[in-house]
């Protein structure tokens, strides 16, 4: 099972960037699955930064409602996160982590860097 993440760069304050997941591998049907967006800044600790549901639930850290919006499309095996009105305290490492119910499993992509700086 391979979680790549894409569409990070840098981008100036008050930008937009999108990310995606693309979820590969034996086990790539992602319809049933829990899928989340997590970052960590250097120095600081691995946060949740958005969360979404197999059946579409989405919930959202503090720092990030109304700004981030994630979403999924399981035909194409792919989970986005939609960044906009960024900040310079958004940039980190963001991760895509999947969660299989069934399995009791979880993964994790290797990363995609986010710079927000003028």
């Amino acid at each position: 099972v391979q979680l790549v993440e894409s569409g990070g760069g840098l981008v100036q304050p008050g930008g937009s960037l999108r990310l995606s997941c693309a979820v590969s591998g034996s086990i790539s049907n992602i319809n049933m699955d829990v899928m989340r967006w997590y970052r960590q800044a250097p120095g600081r600790q691995r946060e949740l930064v958005a969360h979404i549901t197999r059946l579409g639930t989405t919930s959202y850290a503090d720092s990030v409602k109304g700004r981030f919006t994630i979403s999924r499309d399981n035909a194409k095996k792919t989970v986005y996160l939609q960044m906009n009105s960024l900040k310079p305290e958004d940039t980190a490492v963001y991760y895509c982590y999947r969660y299989i119910p069934y399995e009791g499993s979880e993964y994790w992509g290797q990363g995609t860097q986010v710079t927000v700086s003028s």
